[in-house]
């Protein structure tokens, strides 16, 4: 590949693969997570498993969390938001949002779904202390829990009186927009078009 062929092409990539994520995250943002024991930390072995999609909403800072569960092998305490850990996708830390747990989410029961969006500009949507760790406001706090959801440093946990711990978890991942395949695909494919003209 030709020198200038080449600084367009890195160009290019930088665009395509930097543009999707600035746009997702000053956007609406989904992200998701498959629960289970095997994601406690201990691990456990409930066949329980569910999947958790939580919906950012940054222009009128909102949170919708949908949770479907099944299978637990204890019935249903609380349920929570935990953030931030120290390192992506591990370890435990201290609740981030309602407690003792989300108002409304199903308990006494080993299966279930639920699904209700929170005003993040009000305190009543975090635990006190995770307020008062970042900032003291609900707006500060609301910018920690993204930040942290982003970073892969925020998890979905759900207790059971057989795991009081937390009986099935997972950690929240940024689900891509269909819009962010489309974009890279566009973008390699003029990719391989300039390469091919700059031969020719």
């Amino acid at each position: 590949m030709r020198p200038f062929t080449r600084s367009l092409a890195t160009s290019l990539a930088t665009v395509v693969l930097a543009s999707p994520l600035s746009t997702v995250q000053a956007q609406i943002t989904t992200f998701s997570a498959f629960l289970s024991g095997a994601q406690e930390d201990p691990p456990n072995p409930s066949p329980g498993t569910g999947e958790a999609i939580v919906t950012l909403d940054q222009f009128v800072n909102t949170m919708r969390v949908r949770v479907n569960f099944s299978g637990l092998i204890g019935t249903t305490t609380v349920a929570h938001i935990h953030c931030c850990t120290a390192d992506p996708f591990v370890g435990n830390v201290g609740v981030a949002t309602t407690t003792p747990t989300f108002p409304g989410f199903p308990a006494g029961v080993t299966s279930g779904a639920y699904d209700v969006t929170f005003d993040m500009l009000n305190l009543t949507s975090y635990r006190p202390g995770f307020v008062m760790d970042n900032g003291g406001t609900a707006a500060s706090a609301f910018s920690a829990l993204s930040a942290g959801m982003f970073a892969g440093k925020s998890y979905f946990n759900l207790h059971s009186t057989v795991y009081p711990g937390g009986e099935i978890r997972g950690f929240l991942q940024v689900v891509p927009e269909p819009g962010t395949y489309a974009l890279m695909a566009a973008g390699l494919l003029g990719l391989g078009v300039v390469s091919r003209r700059r031969r020719a």
